[in-house]
């Protein structure tokens, strides 16, 4: 299955037939007893929200950019940032699944219980998604402030208290010098509130114009700063809908650590600082609160994800991986799903404590494995 073409890995490669979904009809269905909505496996983000915010409902989280369908990001356990938070899949309350024998069937976490804890995060391994219900709640608003310039030595000291000291927290580096450039925060807007922002944040300062995440690009591309307060659909994403997002040209990377040892693990990546720096656009540091769902690199554990935007250079970006991968592994690192690695299968199964339960499942669903590839033959199965 393609979604929105969205990954960076061989993850939705096949020998076979690649399906798109892109042409389904458009579902949108309310339900404002139970406070969800469902959709069609197609959807996209950035044209779900404004519907959802226009019908006074809001989700809890985004990602960074709304261009990527639902479906896509809720499978691969995409996620935005957030001490309270879990990944985008957390929203899911139930899935409608095109399973390998051509039929329909309807998954909810009431009816299927723990195994539906394995279904949200499936890699496309259990079929075609062709709808997902979505867990609401009322719509808000919120603002957004940038910091910049925020010594390292001093976000990592503060880590926890900067954090968690706004409803999304973002932190970016090029590792080119040793400072956090860009510090995000996005906060829930009240009415009534008279909060002001402080002019300075543990050395850093309150930029005083609209900021891209990497240095050059049109900052016009992002949605509003300077703590204007806006839509939450407006503010959560760090790229506007219509607006290309990131630098586009690039390549991507990521690795979730557990919270609890990410300043350990950010401290052991300053050594590579000369190596990194030449080939990253951005850098991102975000938290992202554990969950339950059994693929999910926050599984079991609250954790801060580590990105990398490259430069699209695959050559030098392989050749480097293995030597970051290196520094991360006393911190047991889980990679994105849809963005490039080099792990390899048989130190990164075991990182994760439901996959041959997962395995057994896929079984169950697809004996013969039609929506299988070589990425799941790797990492699930253990086969080359």
């Amino acid at each position: 299955m393609l979604g929105s073409r969205h990954a960076f890995n061989d993850l939705a490669d096949t020998t076979g037939d690649l399906v798109s979904l892109a042409r389904l009809p458009r579902v949108l269905e309310l339900d404002a007893r139970a406070s969800t909505v469902t959709i069609d496996g197609a959807l996209r983000y950035g044209d779900l929200c404004p519907s959802l915010d226009a019908a006074g409902y809001a989700l809890a989280n985004l990602a960074s950019l709304p261009h990527i369908s639902v479906a896509g990001a809720c499978a691969t356990s995409t996620h935005g940032s957030g001490d309270r938070v879990g990944s985008l899949a957390t929203a899911v309350s139930g899935l409608e699944v095109m399973s390998a024998d051509g039929e329909l069937r309807s998954i909810t976490r009431d009816r299927d219980g723990d195994e539906f804890d394995g279904m949200v995060v499936s890699l496309g391994t259990l079929g075609v998604v062709t709808r997902l219900t979505l867990k609401l709640e009322p719509a808000f608003r919120m603002r957004q402030d940038v910091y910049e310039r925020l010594p390292m030595d001093a976000g990592l000291d503060h880590f926890d208290e900067i954090t968690s000291s706004a409803y999304s927290v973002s932190l970016f580096t090029t590792w080119r010098s040793p400072q956090f450039d860009q510090v995000w925060l996005k906060r829930r807007v009240v009415d009534g509130d008279r909060f002001e922002p402080q002019p300075t944040l543990f050395g850093a300062t309150r930029a005083t114009r609209q900021r891209h995440p990497i240095d050059g690009m049109p900052p016009e591309a992002c949605t509003p700063q300077l703590g204007v307060p806006g839509p939450w659909h407006e503010r959560l994403p760090h790229f506007r809908m219509d607006a290309t997002p990131s630098a586009g040209n690039e390549l991507q990377s990521e690795y979730q650590v557990p919270r609890r040892r990410a300043i350990d693990a950010l401290r052991a990546l300053e050594p590579l600082r000369e190596r990194m720096g030449p080939l990253v656009q951005v850098s991102e540091i975000r938290t992202v609160a554990a969950d339950e769902l059994w693929l999910s690199p926050s599984f079991g554990r609250d954790s801060v994800a580590i990105h990398f935007t490259w430069l699209p250079d695959w050559d030098a970006v392989a050749r480097l991986l293995p030597v970051i991968e290196e520094a991360l592994a006393p911190f047991e690192p889980r990679p994105h799903w849809g963005k490039l690695f080099t792990i390899p299968p048989e130190q990164l199964r075991p990182r994760y404590p439901r996959l041959v339960d997962f395995g057994a499942l896929v079984a169950r669903h697809d004996p013969e494995g039609r929506f299988r590839n070589a990425f799941v033959d790797r990492y699930v199965f253990g086969r080359s």
